[in-house]
């Protein structure tokens, strides 16, 4: 059967995380299925290169689906987006890839964005799609703490309870943070690389850095938490409307053309 892999764009406001919900609630993954099974009837079951959490979104996410006609893969992605509308859901482009390509056991890295605005009005364009806090951060501030977490480390202290990994060792390659004036505010972006992260590792990580931006914190108390290797150490969890998965990293680029 052709396998095809699939770059999709979405907003995650409206599901129940990307991952099919047993009971019928909506998902990313439920939408691009039933998409499919309007272009090849019968079940269609898709992999993701990460499984986001609800309210989070996607521009660069990865899956690949099995389907017996051997699609012309543009004509894939324009089939595929005529059915899912009006979802905030979008193929962005499509590839057919080899039979041993798998979106999440192939991947080699994933990047995420996460966007905090600071302004004191309400957010009207980017509600939903940021984190807004009241008072401005220090972005010096942010960047030291961030630096005890880049590398190779046991994250006990920055994933989730629920976190089903089956180690809480990780590596980060990379946290960069941005920080761009706006006419009303300033947004700071957080960028995070890895192979893979744990369980709400990333809105962890970023809730921390929000406190150490505030000055509620010290940057060594970061690495302190760290050490600690004790979830209770950890920093507020931020909400997921400001995390995005931006993209996956593969050894050969399945949309290369």
């Amino acid at each position: 059967m052709p396998r095809f892999a699939m770059k999709i764009d979405y907003d995650g406001g409206p599901f129940n995380g990307w991952q099919r919900q047993a009971q019928g609630q909506p998902s990313v993954q439920a939408a691009i299925e039933g998409a499919l099974a309007r272009l090849e009837p019968g079940p269609h079951t898709i992999a993701a290169a990460g499984r986001t959490d609800t309210g989070v979104h996607g521009t660069g996410q990865v899956a690949h689906c099995d389907l017996t006609r051997d699609w012309d893969p543009f004509r894939l992605s324009e089939a595929l987006n005529f059915h899912l509308r009006p979802l905030p859901v979008a193929v962005t482009a499509c590839a057919a890839v080899p039979e041993d390509f798998h979106a999440r056991f192939s991947a080699m890295e994933r990047r995420y964005l996460f966007r905090l605005i600071a302004r004191r009005a309400p957010l009207t364009h980017d509600r939903g799609l940021a984190w807004q806090v009241n008072h401005r951060l220090d972005a010096a501030a942010m960047r030291a703490g961030a630096a005890h977490l880049v590398g190779h480390h046991d994250f006990t202290t920055f994933r989730s309870t629920m976190c089903q990994a089956k180690s809480p060792v990780k590596t980060i390659d990379e946290i960069t943070i941005e920080e761009i004036p706006l006419e009303a505010g300033v947004e700071y972006r957080f960028h995070l690389r890895a192979r893979s992260f744990l369980h709400n590792q990333v809105r962890s990580i970023v809730g921390t850095l929000e406190r150490v931006g505030a000055g509620a914190w010290a940057p060594e108390r970061v690495g302190a938490a760290l050490a600690a290797r004790d979830r209770a150490a950890c920093g507020p969890v931020c909400p997921p409307q400001g995390l995005y998965l931006t993209g996956v990293g593969y050894p050969v680029d399945p949309f290369q053309t």
